[in-house]
């Protein structure tokens, strides 16, 4: 028995259009999974494989989830779901997070959506006895100087994923996160594509290398797969050992 075999079960991956998501989709299609992917875009065609876009093989749709009636009104393409991976993020440089609109925008993705999402999805997740997972990031384990809102909506995150994790396991749910350091994605750029700050930053990785988001599908192949089965409310660190 292969328990990474995901022939005939659904996933969704919100946020699955680049990135860490994307990466985590293309996992799941990659061992059989039928894998849908929301992204802000009108549609798949509108993103490009140099911004971390694969999106063969994948059913898109457009999902802005910092719109809370958005994903009231989202209609999913399927009627049944075993997968459900929350990847959304944002984040806003040059101190626009100190102030209130910029850390309101931030929130209402990184947060506020997650649970919307999560509370959308509960009926069919508790149907199939399902698999949650929520990505956050290792900024939940320490502070982010220029970023109070991207820092309070990860730690968020964390904290939801245990509560979440407790109360949803007598519905068959299991909840559990992923917290990703430093990945190579086009959020990232303000670091990877700054020479020094990639060393600086490399330097405190004790791998010696920037995280992939085929890293972090491995993480969320583990997660929903029968391998973690008695795994509820844990996030799970992987990040090249940068929090160490």
């Amino acid at each position: 028995m292969n328990e990474l075999d995901f022939s005939g079960k659904q996933a969704l991956v919100v946020g699955g259009s680049s990135g860490i998501g994307n990466g985590i989709a293309q996992a799941f299609r990659a061992r059989g999974a039928r894998v849908a992917v929301c992204g802000t875009r009108a549609k798949a065609g509108d993103y490009s494989a140099e911004e971390g876009s694969h999106l063969e093989g994948l059913d898109y749709a457009q999902l802005d989830v910092s719109n809370p009636q958005a994903i009231d009104k989202y209609a999913p393409s399927f009627a049944k779901l075993d997968v459900l991976v929350l990847a959304q993020g944002a984040v806003i440089y040059r101190r626009g997070e100190f102030e209130m609109d910029g850390f309101r925008k931030v929130l209402e993705v990184n947060l506020m959506s997650l649970m919307a999402c999560a509370t959308k999805f509960h009926a069919m997740l508790a149907a199939s006895k399902g698999s949650l997972i929520i990505v956050s990031s290792t900024a939940a384990y320490h502070s982010t100087k220029g970023n109070p809102a991207y820092n309070a909506s990860k730690t968020g995150a964390v904290g939801l994923t245990r509560t979440l994790g407790e109360a949803w396991a007598g519905n068959g749910i299991r909840v559990n996160g992923i917290a990703p350091g430093l990945v190579d994605t086009k959020m990232t750029k303000a670091t990877t594509a700054n020479p020094k700050r990639l060393e600086g930053a490399l330097e405190r990785i004790p791998l010696k290398r920037l995280g992939t988001p085929a890293d972090m599908a491995g993480a969320a192949l583990f997660l929903a797969s029968p391998l973690s089965s008695y795994i509820i409310g844990q996030t799970l660190v992987v990040d090249g050992g940068l929090i160490l």
